[in-house]
């Protein structure tokens, strides 16, 4: 009797969450832009691990961006929150007389920081801001007493392959602001600004400048200024290729407008860039600058014995993971991913791409963890592949892990942005009874909009995970009905 007493008081208990469970999502069903849409969504206690809301949580969906927190989770689990990365100045030969008889050589670990605009000096600790590691390398070379280089200097990126840019990423990507490939050597974000004379309506854009100065590529300008205040334009270009193409729209009188694009080359753009700099300051170089790839595939790479001249650190890889998930860095996560690939065991035979490597890390760690990963389609670290697909119920279960037997949960749940105040989701659910409780990772591109992480009610802390495919309509209205979602049951 007290069994079954037990039984009813428990459904009376649920049976408020399971109506408005049923309530909210025919509400959200029925809108006419969800037909020929798939959702699905979860809700899961995270310390007890008990679901509270489901709908079609194996449904396999492209998360987009929200696939940062399985690279983010998976990085700080293997390489710990104070990983970091390092960059070295070496050289081969000998210094004779102020005279380096040899090669300048800038080593690559991976490093996606160098030069990044994401991180700023202050007071609380070492945080490199834009350029401050090229007057440390001028520094630490006069100090070698290098003032000639009868060789190059050569950026050695070997540490990765060549593919910088995953094959499954789609043309519009190719060459944006936001589609930076990933190298063994990185710099300024692989960004370079352009800076545009907008003109009339009607007419073409003038190009002004660029900035770092960026002599090698050829733009080809299909711009058309218009009576617009957003801009709606590409930059479209191959990687190691100088050719960039500019499409779409971009507002009418406008002096200095601003857009962004990928460096197409990061190694040998560093490479010049750093021979400039030297130059700048007197040091004389003999050779051209060049890089592993070029000299790899004219047979001309060799091996020989460095010393090294110094070595920049990159920020700790709990600020790294911050970035990623609050400002969703696509280049920062897909490196993570490359640089958890070199503990993959190549087998007899196999070829297998850096960021494949990196895939394969991935899902053999939640395998070993319990996780069921058979739903884990990835080609990237970032989510920017469409072809990703993922599933609630399993960023449930690793937001559980990572919440509650993680030894890096701390650094996880310090790297998400709180709802309504912060980065990527500073106007999603602002002004609601969820501000700040809700820390979550968003996720978009066409078609797609997802929303996963943690959100905290009544003393106790829950994983959630949203997912749309597929819908039709402006994106606002759907992340306005996603909003009245997660707020009507919570």
């Amino acid at each position: 009797m007290r069994t079954k007493l037990a039984i009813l008081f428990l459904c009376f208990c649920f049976l408020p969450m399971l109506t408005a469970q049923n309530q909210s999502v025919k509400q959200l069903l029925k809108l006419r832009t969800m037909k020929g849409a798939s959702f699905s969504f979860m809700v899961k206690e995270v310390k007890s691990g008990e679901v509270l809301y489901a709908y079609d949580v194996d449904r396999e969906l492209t998360p987009a961006s929200v696939l940062k927190l399985v690279t983010s989770a998976t990085a700080l689990e293997l390489l710990g929150e104070d990983y970091r990365y390092k960059t070295s100045l070496e050289y081969d030969g000998e210094i004779v007389n102020g005279t380096l008889k040899g090669n300048l050589y800038i080593k690559g670990s991976g490093d996606p920081t160098l030069g990044s605009s994401h991180f700023v000096e202050n007071r609380n600790g070492y945080t490199p801001s834009q350029n401050t590691f090229m007057p440390q390398w001028i520094q630490a070379i006069t100090k070698a007493g290098i003032k000639k280089i009868t060789g190059s200097v050569i950026a050695d990126e070997s540490i990765f392959d060549i593919e910088g840019i995953p094959m499954k990423w789609v043309h519009e990507d190719m060459g944006s602001h936001y589609g930076a490939g990933s190298y063994g050597i990185s710099v300024f974000d692989n960004l370079y600004k352009l800076y545009l004379n907008t003109g009339t309506t009607g007419s073409t854009p003038k190009i002004i400048e660029t900035d770092p100065v960026m002599p090698a590529i050829r733009f080809h300008n299909y711009l058309k200024a218009a009576a617009v205040k957003t801009d709606s334009c590409y930059i479209v270009g191959a990687p190691f290729v100088n050719d960039r193409y500019l499409y779409g729209v971009i507002p009418a009188n406008k002096e200095h407008f601003l857009i962004q694009g990928d460096i197409p080359d990061p190694a040998l753009f560093l490479a010049q860039y750093t021979s400039d700099c030297l130059r700048a300051k007197g040091i004389t170089i003999e050779g051209i600058p060049t890089c592993y790839r070029i000299l790899s595939e004219e047979n001309k790479w060799t091996k020989r014995k460095r010393k090294t001249i110094v070595t920049t650190y990159s920020p700790t890889l709990r600020e790294i993971v911050r970035i990623i998930n609050e400002r969703s860095h696509n280049l920062f996560a897909d490196a993570l991913l490359k640089t958890m690939g070199l503990r993959y065991k190549t087998k007899p035979g196999e070829v297998i791409s850096s960021m494949g490597k990196g895939i394969e890390v991935v899902k053999a760690y939640w395998h070993e963890k319990g996780l069921d990963v058979s739903s884990l389609q990835m080609h990237d670290g970032c989510g920017l592949a469409a072809a990703d697909k993922v599933t609630a119920s399993f960023i449930c279960d690793l937001l559980c892990y990572m919440g509650n037997k993680s030894n890096q949960s701390d650094a996880f749940l310090a790297s998400l942005p709180k709802a309504g105040l912060e980065g990527s989701v500073a106007n999603f659910l602002k002004g609601s009874s969820l501000q700040g409780k809700a820390l979550l990772k968003s996720g978009g591109m066409s078609g797609v909009r997802s929303f996963a992480g943690y959100i905290t009610k009544n003393g106790k802390q829950y994983a959630v995970a949203v997912f749309v495919n597929n819908y039709s309509g402006e994106n606002r209205f759907m992340i306005q009905n996603l909003e009245k979602l997660l707020i009507s049951l919570f």
